[in-house]
């Protein structure tokens, strides 16, 4: 009966989506363009396919070349509206993943809103030397019309064979991957061959659509409090901490790397209480030797408690994750973004010029 009934409000929530995109083709509902370069990373799956690291792939290399401000809409945080993100933000009043952005980028302008047409205008007042705008998790924001879609898929999760929500985890419909300039597969498999690659690119219906294959890649773990200091071995035994849209990735690729002697499972953009704290001490004595290990979003939100007790900051590691392309592909993706902003504006943008 209850696989019944979400099957039911699925249907329900596919007739609004779909509707709402026809409003926004027949140009009832309008969509926005704007004269400086707009990237946006989205996708069609509930959380954990990768936007985050791409995200910061994408300001890490463009910018060298322009003055970029990150627009999110600052999920899960208690604020509203417009805000820009400093570094002295809390993440329940930015959300995680701005702040995040923040402390790792302190010299690029983030700002979070739940409207993104009126956050870019007030972002081109506010910030006049700002001349690209990478855009966090947009793709269904339509009232704004970017110069570059980039849709995520998780490899593991194929949209083709999943269902909208509630019934599955879709949030849109397969039938707006129309819009999308480029594809970026993420969590490919070391065994992917060129064929596993080719069955995938089925998903693009126009001939400028181009797929591109990654993996994430975790680097040396550091500790979530930066004077405690130090790092974890592979093979240490540890406790998988992680609340995150795809928590069992997560505890996956540790076990490649440690002994994951337990787990602790919290939902996306959980925020922590005491509770939680008297989980992980209870944990690490049934676990002499043990640390944990949690998410770079995860450690965000850690680091910034004054309720984390000193026993149980000196065990609290993280790992960040990066993008690594499969082939050659990350330098044709950044050459056709480059393309796309050259034969929209013959490269007024860039810095300096």
């Amino acid at each position: 009966m209850k696989e019944f009934l979400l099957k039911i409000a699925s249907l329900f929530y596919g007739a609004a989506i779909k509707l709402r995109h026809l409003l926004f083709d027949i140009n009832i509902l309008h969509s926005e363009k704007f004269d400086i370069p707009i990237i946006c990373v989205g996708n069609i799956t509930v959380g954990g396919t990768g936007k985050t690291p791409t995200v910061e792939m994408l300001v890490e290399h463009y910018s060298e070349k322009y003055n970029i401000a990150v627009l999110s809409r600052g999920y899960g945080r208690v604020t509203k509206g417009y805000r820009v993100v400093t570094a002295e933000d809390t993440y329940r009043m930015v959300g995680d993943e701005p702040l995040q952005m923040k402390l790792k980028f302190p010299d690029v302008t983030v700002v979070v809103c739940e409207k993104r047409a009126f956050a870019i205008h007030r972002i081109k007042e506010e910030f006049p030397e700002v001349n690209m705008i990478i855009m966090d998790d947009g793709f269904q924001h339509r009232y704004v019309s970017p110069l570059v879609n980039i849709v995520i898929i998780d490899y593991n999760r194929p949209v083709e064979r999943d269902h909208l929500l509630p019934y599955g985890q879709l949030r849109d419909t397969t039938s707006s991957l129309y819009r999308a300039h480029y594809f970026i597969v993420t969590k490919c498999p070391e065994t992917m061959k060129p064929i596993n690659m080719r069955e995938r690119k089925y998903l693009m219906e126009k001939p400028s659509q181009e797929m591109f294959f990654s993996r994430m890649q975790p680097l040396q773990p550091c500790s979530v409090f930066a004077e405690v200091g130090g790092t974890v071995e592979h093979g240490a035994k540890v406790i998988a901490l992680s609340g995150i849209g795809d928590n069992e990735a997560f505890y996956k690729g540790l076990a490649q790397r440690y002994k994951v002697v337990d787990t602790i499972e919290l939902d996306d953009h959980h925020s922590y209480r005491m509770s939680d704290l008297k989980h992980m001490m209870r944990l690490l004595e049934q676990h002499p030797g043990s640390v944990i290990m949690t998410t770079e979003k995860d450690a965000v939100k850690l680091a910034y408690s004054k309720a984390v007790p000193e026993k149980l900051r000196q065990k609290l590691f993280y790992e960040k994750i990066t993008m690594r392309f499969i082939g050659d592909s990350r330098m044709e993706l950044f050459q056709r973004i480059d393309n796309d902003i050259k034969n929209k504006d013959n490269g007024t943008y860039i810095k300096g010029l």
